[in-house]
């Protein structure tokens, strides 16, 4: 019912920047928190960023002071812009949204996430 696709990716010099998007469909009545998650290889996912639909925003630590979550409600969209970008940041990066749903008279609630892109940062 919710469907969430992300955009961005690809790859970049280390130093370089790249801004991810992710622009979520569907039956959607609300959208709560959104956020970016990234996975590398032989480790957990982790989160980078997350945006409530207020716009408070919180960061890992490897992500502040390079990485701005946004977003743009009448779109239901979020983007991660990354500056600076190290080869350390090479992951697939995911979006999720926490997502209020309504069809008919049924009402769901989603934690939704996207497909992923990969981001890779040469040295």
């Amino acid at each position: 019912q919710v469907q969430l696709v992300e955009s961005g990716g690809g790859l970049v010099q280390a130093g370089g920047s790249l801004r991810l998007s992710c622009a979520a469909s569907g039956s959607i009545f609300s959208i709560n928190a959104m956020g970016w998650y990234r996975q590398a290889p032989g480790k957990q996912r982790e989160l980078v960023a997350g945006i409530t639909s207020g716009g408070s925003t919180n960061y890992a630590d490897s992500a502040k002071g390079r990485f701005t979550i946004s977003r743009d409600n009448a779109k239901n969209t979020v983007y991660l812009q990354m500056n600076s970008l190290k080869p350390e940041d090479t992951a697939v990066y995911y979006c999720n949204a926490d997502v209020s749903t309504v069809v008919g008279a049924t009402v769901g609630f989603f934690s939704s996430w996207g497909q992923g892109t990969q981001v890779t940062v040469s040295s």
